[in-house]
């Protein structure tokens, strides 16, 4: 599984279950590009972000819940961790994205083997993180990209980290 995300230079996700920015080239350039074709696995809250709710178009979308009377047409609903680390083993060749919110990215990152992290250069009011993968032993930083200018306001650079052996 790969992790996919956007943090302040504090590593804050959101504020009051939004975004903390809209980054157009991110989402466009990074995130779709990335993620199209593919699962995306996300929280229920994380969904209540999307624009009307919508599912994200041409990929398999993924999404977990505690709620078991919880649906949306269209997606795949799991309500246990169990559940996500079973349709993980069986399908190894699926190329998974996990997308959050922190809640999802806190009890499944250790699952994942990349991550690619979208560093805005500059710090928000953020109640909800991401972990420093800086600070991780077990994670390195191997590509980032030039810092690109967003129509936002912000600069930011894509970062690639990849799992190594504890």
């Amino acid at each position: 599984m790969i992790a996919i995300v956007a943090v302040d230079e504090n590593w804050g996700i959101g504020k009051d279950g939004k975004l903390l920015l809209h980054i157009p080239e991110d989402l466009r350039d990074n995130f779709k590009v990335k993620t199209l074709g593919h699962t995306v696995v996300y929280g229920r809250k994380t969904l209540t972000s999307f624009p009307k709710e919508k599912l994200l178009p041409k990929r398999e979308n993924v999404i977990l819940s505690r709620n078991p009377s919880f649906e949306k047409d269209g997606a795949l609903i799991l309500h246990a961790k169990e559940e996500l680390l079973s349709y993980l083993s069986e399908n190894p060749e699926k190329k998974i994205f996990l997308c959050g919110g922190a809640e999802i990215y806190r009890h499944f990152l250790s699952y994942c083997e990349e991550a690619y992290v979208t560093k805005i250069q500059r710090a928000f009011s953020a109640d909800a993180f991401f972990p420093n993968l800086d600070t991780k032993k077990n994670w390195e930083l191997v590509e980032e990209s030039e810092v690109t200018h967003s129509v936002s306001g912000v600069d930011f650079a894509i970062c690639h980290y990849k799992k190594i052996a504890d």
